[in-house]
């Protein structure tokens, strides 16, 4: 399955691109985000508690980034398993473009899941991951915005 979306965050892109490597800003933004730890500059591990349809499991995982076009983008790649519900991997690329006082964040993401949720169907399953990137940059930008002013 592939997302796409881009959404316009009231701070300059080097604000912007801190707080997309913050964990603590993560966190708070990952909807069902139990903990987010740092495990080094550049590989994050993550424990989530996620409901798609009539599947709820708790998640754990590990994503890298890729940094070397910093601070215009990075790319990362992650891969979670959830027990019995199966698992979930795949990798996003980001790209912040400075607009003014504004940054734009654009990123494409592939995700593949098997098990339990992969019989849900795509349709569930696609619905669910852009109700749940739509949250997360939707509490991003509000949070990266308000620091900004502050």
């Amino acid at each position: 399955m592939d997302l796409s979306d881009e959404i316009r965050i009231s701070a300059p892109r080097d604000v912007v691109y801190q707080a997309l490597n913050n964990p603590e800003i993560l966190q708070e933004c990952i909807p069902g985000c139990e903990e987010l730890t740092q495990n080094a500059p550049d590989e994050l591990a993550a424990k989530v508690v996620l409901k798609i349809g009539p599947v709820k499991a708790k998640f754990a995982g590990e994503v890298t980034l890729d940094t070397s076009n910093a601070p215009d983008g990075f790319s990362l790649s992650g891969e979670g398993k959830g027990g019995a519900a199966g698992f979930a991997k795949g990798g996003a690329d980001v790209t912040l473009t400075e607009d003014g006082d504004e940054t734009v964040l654009s990123y494409t993401a592939k995700v593949d899941v098997g098990g339990k949720i992969a019989q849900l169907g795509s349709r569930l399953i696609s619905g669910t991951a852009k109700k749940l990137s739509g949250k997360f940059f939707t509490r991003f930008g509000e949070i990266v915005s308000e620091q900004s002013v502050s």
